[in-house]
């Protein structure tokens, strides 16, 4: 199968990139003229794309599969007026940018599967969150709600269109665990705030799983939650965390020193409650690599 991708140099795209090739399909990293994306990989090749024009280049007519994982960090720096607009034009602008230049080929994509976030529900405190659940009324929530509006108008031109809204990726090669780890390896980790607010967590593995199976399933379509099927309180995460670290867990962080270093942000990543289940993704009979917290970290720090 010819595939596209987009934020293929990523942390999610640098493992799907890698999967995929394994499996013998070839694939294309959709990259800016100025990127220098690594080589070397038999089956994958570099396709020149402007995600402000829109413009592509040849190589990628003929693909039956397009995976759109771009967009800048949401953690990557306090969230000013222009960091706000950078989020926004590097998913929503770059999604219909895309997204009119699949609509303008003669052989349309088979489908387009397109990266979310459970930032989509917004703070939901206890509330259980399935792919039906209302969106929230925050940055994130209207952010991840405008992202999916601009990858659904593919289904105009018969393109049949995956939504993936991602919990909190943990993976040793970068994202957010990282950085959590780092306090606790200090032995000054503890729980965020009171810790009651859920997190929705998801190896990486299975991110790469589900993204895999999203392409070939034709009985997936619109949202998905791409979540463990155990989410966990924060005060539960930080305890687990430390347990796998050897460390302990005994200093929280005070919401209001999280607020004067980070601003907006805090409240929407740090703070914030996401009870999301995988309902669409059980019901299919996806099975996870990771269903438990514990499971998932021995995992990985086995593999570091």
């Amino acid at each position: 199968m010819r595939i596209l991708i987009t934020g293929a140099t990523g942390l999610v795209g640098s493992a799907l990139v890698a999967a995929l090739a394994r499996e013998g399909h070839t694939v294309f990293r959709m990259v800016r003229a100025s990127t220098k994306s690594p080589g070397g990989r038999a089956g994958t090749f570099d396709v020149p794309w402007d995600p402000e024009t829109g413009e592509l280049g040849g190589a990628a007519v003929g693909a039956e599969a397009v995976v759109n994982l771009g967009g800048a960090s949401i953690a990557d720096g306090r969230w000013t007026d222009s960091r706000k607009k950078l989020l926004r034009t590097s998913r929503v602008d770059a999604t219909r940018a895309l997204v009119t230049a699949l609509g303008k080929m003669n052989a349309k994509p088979d489908v387009l599967v397109s990266a979310s976030a459970v930032g989509f529900y917004g703070n939901r405190g206890d509330e259980i969150l399935i792919e039906e659940s209302a969106p929230g009324s925050d940055f994130l929530g209207k952010l991840a709600r405008d992202w999916e509006a601009e990858a659904l108008h593919a289904e105009e031109f018969g393109t049949r269109v995956v939504l993936t809204r991602c919990g909190t990726i943990l993976a040793s090669e970068g994202g957010a665990l990282p950085k959590m780890m780092l306090p606790f390896k200090f032995g000054v980790g503890g729980r965020i705030g009171d810790g009651k607010q859920w997190m929705s967590w998801v190896a990486l593995e299975d991110v790469v799983a589900v993204l895999r199976l999203a392409i070939i399933k034709r009985e997936l379509r619109g949202p998905i939650n791409v979540v463990a099927p155990e989410p966990v309180r924060n005060a539960e995460f930080a305890k687990e965390l430390a347990s796998v670290l050897h460390r302990p867990a005994i200093f929280p962080a005070p919401p209001f020193a999280l607020r004067m270093a980070m601003g907006e942000m805090a409240d929407a990543l740090l703070l914030a409650s996401q009870r999301a289940v995988p309902e669409k993704l059980t019901n299919c009979g996806y099975s996870f690599a990771s269903r438990s917290l514990k499971e998932a970290l021995q995992a990985i720090l086995v593999a570091t």
